[in-house]
C-alpha cells in the first residue's frame, strides 16, 4: 500500500512540474493558443474567486473597473498593482493585448480600487527599463522567468475643470 501511495505522490509532483513548465514556456513564447487557454482558466476560476475581496484593504489584488469598447457593458477585473511615485505599476503577463487593457485604452481612463481607496486613472504602456526600478527582487525574477516586456503605468487622471472635487 505504501508503494502505491508513493507512486501517486510522485506522479502528482511530476504532473505539477510539467504543468508549471508548460505555463512558463507558453508565457515566454507568447504562444497565442496557449495564452488563450491560460486566459480562459483565469477568467473562469481565478478571477471569480479574487473578485470577492479585490481592492479591499489587505487584499492581494486591486480591482479595475472599465467599460467594454464595443458593448458598453461595465466590467471589473482583478489585477496586481505595485505602488509607484506617480501612480501604480501593473505587470502584463499576456502582453498589451488583454481585453481589459484594450477597453481601458479605448476609453482613456478607468476606475482603480486598491487597498480600500478608489482612483480615477489613465493608462500608459511602458517597457522594462521604466518598470524595473519599482519591482522587488522577487518580482524581477518572475519578470525574467516569464520573459515579460510590457508593463502598464496607471496615473491619476486629471480632474476636469469645474468638477468641484
Amino acid at each position: 500500500m505504501w508503494v502505491w501511495i508513493l507512486w501517486v505522490a510522485v506522479g502528482l509532483v511530476v504532473l505539477g512540474l510539467g504543468l508549471a513548465l508548460t505555463v512558463v514556456v507558453t508565457m515566454r513564447t507568447k504562444n497565442p493558443r496557449g495564452l488563450g487557454v491560460i486566459r480562459r482558466f483565469h477568467r473562469r476560476y481565478t478571477n471569480r474567486s479574487m473578485l470577492r475581496d479585490a481592492g479591499e484593504p489587505g487584499a492581494y489584488a486591486a480591482l479595475i473597473r472599465h467599460v467594454g469598447r464595443r458593448s458598453g457593458k461595465p466590467y471589473a477585473t482583478p489585477i496586481g498593482v505595485y505602488p509607484k511615485d506617480d501612480g501604480f505599476l501593473v505587470l502584463l503577463p499576456y502582453g498589451a493585448d488583454a481585453d481589459w487593457l484594450r477597453n481601458i485604452r479605448a476609453t482613456g481612463s478607468a476606475e482603480l480600487r486598491a487597498d480600500g481607496r478608489t482612483h480615477l486613472v489613465t493608462p500608459q504602456v511602458v517597457g522594462l527599463a521604466e518598470a524595473l526600478p519599482y519591482l522587488s527582487a522577487g518580482n524581477r525574477r518572475i519578470v525574467r522567468l516569464l520573459g515579460l516586456v510590457d508593463f502598464l503605468v496607471l496615473r491619476p487622471a486629471p480632474v476636469p475643470a469645474g468638477d468641484g472635487r
